[in-house]
């Protein structure tokens, strides 16, 4: 915990003022009663539990005091808060490897379970938006508060041949900001874009002339959580779209899903070795201000979308409690002055 106002803390030194002060009041009264002959009758009518409670309500009140001198210091702490984050979207990879078997029943039907369940879990006024990506990538759902129709769209995936990371960042990054004249078209398919990655995206982009790009990770209205269980076979490459992303200050979680070995697959009469691709990944979360999780299992997934929830619903942010220490400062007044007058008839 830190301090805006440090120099306010010189304050605090009134507070052993304060018990030097009591503490002589104190003796100037046991001075006092000392002139009666009777003394220990008085202390046998008081009791042990009456002499205690002589000191409950001034030492509320000194701790009253204490919270009170802090606060006027501006106290500042790390504390979680939920987050602003508006609009989340999900690109998800629909490639035929996503039949995979070595997440049961397929990896495809895992990741639409976990995916159903993520939604459940997300405060309510959070808009989603989906993003399904193969040889190409496609908005399957735009941003809805309604969990029936993402639901919908998620029972709605169909394989496809090919892995596009890059353009379903495109293409998600394009669905939050449907006004910022993306050109996906160009971006995805122009000749500036190679499908090796080797010409930047920057080249084909004509971004309007008021675009001024941001801090990576500054925006807090939104996120994209991009699933994939394999290498990008087409499309821009995946580490230069999140560039682009991280110029709108988006943060890009990745999540690698399926077994880091590989394995060998079939689909419609040919076979391919797919293989998680976890270091472009782990880059594209990085560039962005992202982080990356790895599902080896249906179980894994699952936890990683908890985990996914409680970053985009929740964040820690340095933050000023000022308000709550004067809030609990004036608890322990309150309940000092009301024991005061309950035990003893008078305040303090």
């Amino acid at each position: 915990m830190t301090f805006q106002w440090p120099l306010m803390l010189w304050a605090l030194l009134t507070v052993p003022a304060m018990i030097a002060l009591y503490l002589f009041i104190l003796r100037r009264k046991k001075q006092a009663a000392l002139r009666y002959a009777n003394l220990g009758l008085v202390r046998e009518a008081l009791g042990v539990g009456n002499r205690l409670r002589r000191h409950i309500p001034p030492a509320l009140f000194l701790l009253a005091l204490t919270l009170m001198l802090l606060a006027t210091a501006r106290p500042v702490a790390t504390v979680t808060l939920p987050t602003q984050q508006e609009t989340v979207i999900l690109a998800m990879d629909v490639s035929g490897s996503m039949r995979a078997t070595d997440v049961q029943p397929n990896r495809l039907e895992a990741a639409q379970a976990a995916a159903k369940a993520f939604l459940t879990e997300l405060p309510a006024r959070t808009k989603v938006g989906i993003v399904s990506f193969a040889a190409t990538a496609s908005v399957v759902q735009a941003p809805t508060l309604s969990r029936e129709d993402l639901v919908a769209a998620i029972d709605r995936f169909q394989l496809q041949r090919g892995t596009a990371t890059g353009s379903g960042l495109i293409v998600a990054l394009a669905t939050l900001f449907p006004d910022a004249g993306i050109d996906i078209s160009q971006l995805i398919y122009g000749r500036a874009v190679q499908s090796d990655g080797n010409a930047p995206i920057s080249q084909a982009k004509k971004p309007k002339e008021d675009f001024v790009p941001v801090a990576p990770g500054s925006n807090q209205s939104a996120a994209i959580i991009l699933l994939t269980d394999g290498q990008r076979t087409t499309g821009p490459d995946a580490q230069q779209a999140a560039k682009m992303v991280a110029e709108r200050g988006i943060r890009v979680y990745t999540v690698g899903f399926g077994t880091k070995e590989g394995e060998t697959i079939g689909f419609e009469g040919w076979s391919m070795r797919v293989r998680l691709d976890e270091e472009s990944l782990k880059r594209v979360a990085e560039i962005t201000q992202g982080e990356y999780f790895y599902a080896g299992t249906a179980v894994d997934l699952k936890k990683v979308y908890e985990s996914l929830t409680a970053k985009i619903a929740f964040e820690k942010k340095q933050s000023e409690i000022t308000a709550l220490f004067a809030a609990v400062a004036a608890l322990f007044a309150i309940l000092a002055a009301g024991l005061s007058l309950w035990w003893h008839g008078r305040v303090l």
